[in-house]
């Protein structure tokens, strides 16, 4: 859809070949105007949190708008996930899918710059969907693009997502305060509820005593990706429903996915084929660079200069394990 380049619908089969909708949303464009949950969007400029609406840049401090308590999120109010994208649509023999630019003038939302966003959607006969975001700016600024679909591998209408399977190829994540802001550490997820090295049921550890849980009462915290090497596009996640076989790899290029486990939905409309979203009816995986970056000079950089290009690829690719 051009408003908030959202993601509608994916549809894959199960082991039965029984093809179901796998991707949270709703029934109407007056349902999304409503929605509060981010569901399917683009993200932009800046996905997940920035501390206290506020980041200093070559000596300027510049004030964003604070939708999140104190926290300015996914671009605030009025960010990519509420504009209408110019959409041009494209097909080959092998793919099909849809270039998405947007124009974000000068001091929109706050941020420096008039930015140049480019964000191709490709459908593969791979059973893959990649996502391709290229950016280019004429004023130093932060930027930390993102897709934000939530995803319910049982099919959109079923029941939660907690008895799903989750591998996260990442032996670190940044731990948060009280308002999802990182500390600014990097610390092992190994022998906490954090460790997705090998799979676990999503909900598995949701009753554990962690104050990081706790926090984001389920997960909503960022795992910083293992790289083998030089490795450019490594596989950051794997989502598998035992019961229907469909799995989910997702690669990126990103250093970081940020895994929401979807705690505060169900406060928005109800969902496509009369589904009333509870928490927890599905998940997202948010490629990413680390929140609150601007703000952390430990992080990696996420201030794109004139001259240079951003260019990020997040790819999905949809396959099917067999049962046991």
């Amino acid at each position: 859809m051009s408003y908030g380049g959202i993601i509608l619908s994916i549809t894959a089969p199960d082991r039965d070949s029984v093809f179901d909708d796998v991707v949270l949303g709703y029934a109407t464009l007056e349902d999304y105007l409503e929605d509060s949950a981010y569901m399917g969007a683009l993200i932009g400029r800046y996905a997940n949190r920035i501390a206290n609406g506020r980041f200093a840049l070559d000596g300027v401090t510049y004030t964003l708008p604070r939708n999140d308590g104190t926290s300015h999120l996914h671009g605030g109010p009025h960010g990519f996930h509420s504009v209408c994208w110019d959409v041009e649509l494209f097909e080959a023999r092998d793919h099909a899918g849809a270039v998405l630019r947007h124009t974000s003038p000068d001091g929109d939302s706050g941020y420096p710059g008039t930015l140049l966003v480019q964000v191709t959607y490709t459908l593969s006969a791979d059973n893959s969907l990649t996502v391709d975001y290229h950016a280019t700016t004429d004023r130093a600024t932060p930027l930390n693009l993102t897709q934000h679909s939530y995803f319910n591998l049982a099919g959109q209408a079923s029941n939660d997502v907690l008895r799903h399977q989750l591998t996260l190829r990442a032996s670190r994540f940044t731990p948060v305060d009280a308002s999802l802001i990182p500390l600014g550490t990097i610390v092992p997820v190994r022998d906490t509820p954090f460790d997705f090295a090998r799979p676990r049921a999503v909900g598995a550890r949701f009753g554990a005593t962690d104050e990081q849980l706790r926090r984001g009462r389920g997960y909503d915290h960022n795992f910083v990706i293992d790289r083998d090497g030089g490795q450019i596009l490594a596989l950051a996640a794997e989502l598998h429903d035992p019961a229907s076989g469909r799995t989910l790899h997702l690669y990126t290029t990103e250093p970081g996915v940020q895994f929401y486990s979807g705690n505060h939905l169900g406060a928005g409309p109800v969902g496509k084929q009369g589904r009333c979203y509870a928490p927890h009816s599905g998940l997202a995986l948010e490629t990413q660079h680390f929140p609150d970056s601007p703000n952390q000079p430990d992080f990696p950089s996420t201030i794109l200069r004139p001259g240079a290009v951003l260019h990020s690829r997040s790819v999905y690719r949809f396959t099917i394990q067999p049962p046991g």
